[in-house]
């Protein structure tokens, strides 16, 4: 009995000096956290995609306060609204971010660029991309498995089974970069939308030399280096045999839209071209002149002998 009267006693001390040391320690050691920390992340979408730039929403909410200023920070997902929010929870200045959305820069349909071969293996980009060059002669188009699909959280992309190409729905895309970060080939591209959700891109990634390119795509930017000098803002730029439009000097103008050979520039949700209202003077049809009155038998004989020419005198014969 006295054996376990003892044992109880000892751990009873034990267990109150244990308590003891581990709350003053809590109270040594414990890191303070703003709570607004808390504030902002709630109301925050909780997506937890990345597309912030920071490891989840929490870390997202703890790097604006710990800023101190907003200008550079996006959710992708809340948006602007969102970001008013936090604003106003940190008492800053929200600066307006312009929206983005996911642009896919292949345009290696199955007509522009025919299969040289069958893929049987695991259903992955990755696995693909390391293992496997791909099913057409092109090495740096799409490979077709779906990563990006699997890899958006809101639905936004899915494969077009006619093209072969992932087709994004620009009103579900919250420009979080998941699927841009799941695509080995890195044909997935987080551009501006643009005024009026128009923008202009070159839909091609091959930097292959321009035969070499167009033998494995109809459609492909072959480096010919038009657009460059059609562009009257600098916005184009050519390295690698492939041009690329800078989204930030683009005026939308479309000049080099229409001056590339290849059809490898698009421009999205522009309205059609009107027809040209001039045409070419070669173009026209010819003007035929109306014919002359017929002269009557009698009108002829009425013209004055001053109208008449004067008949030439016979040459002298003389010697």
């Amino acid at each position: 009995m006295s054996l376990i009267l003892v044992a109880v006693i000892s751990l009873g001390a034990i267990g109150l000096v244990s308590a003891v040391i581990l709350y003053v320690a809590s109270k040594k050691f414990a890191v303070y956290e703003d709570p607004r920390i808390g504030q902002v992340a709630q109301v925050l979408p909780q997506a937890n995609c990345g597309g912030c730039g920071f490891p989840g929403c929490s870390g997202f909410a703890a790097a604006c306060v710990k800023a101190g200023s907003l200008e550079g920070k996006m959710c992708p997902v809340g948006g602007q609204p969102t970001m008013d929010k936090v604003a106003s929870i940190l008492g800053l200045e929200s600066v307006a971010s312009e929206p983005k959305v996911a642009v896919v820069r292949c345009n290696g349909t199955c007509a522009n660029r025919p299969k040289l071969t069958q893929y049987d293996g695991v259903r992955s980009c990755v696995v693909a991309n390391t293992t496997f060059g791909g099913e057409s002669g092109c090495t740096f188009g799409c490979l077709g498995c779906g990563d990006c699909v699997s890899a958006c959280q809101f639905d936004a992309i899915h494969m077009n089974p006619e093209t072969g190409l992932p087709e994004v729905d620009e009103s579900k895309c919250t420009a979080c970069g998941a699927c841009s970060k799941a695509c080995p080939r890195h044909i997935i591209e987080i551009r501006p939308k643009g005024k009026n959700n128009r923008r202009v891109y070159v839909q091609c990634v091959n930097k292959d030399k321009g035969a070499v390119a167009r033998k494995a795509c109809a459609a492909a930017c072959i480096g010919c280096g038009k657009c460059v000098k059609v562009c009257p803002f600098e916005a184009i730029t050519l390295e690698n045999n492939l041009a690329y439009i800078d989204p930030a000097k683009c005026k939308s103008c479309r000049k080099c839209e229409m001056e590339c050979p290849q059809h490898a520039i698009v421009a999205v949700n522009f309205p059609p071209r009107k027809p040209k209202a001039d045409t070419p003077a070669a173009d026209k049809p010819a003007v035929e002149k109306p014919a002359a009155a017929p002269v009557s038998p009698e009108a002829a004989k009425k013209v004055s002998p001053a109208e008449t020419p004067a008949a030439e005198a016979p040459k002298s014969t003389e010697a």
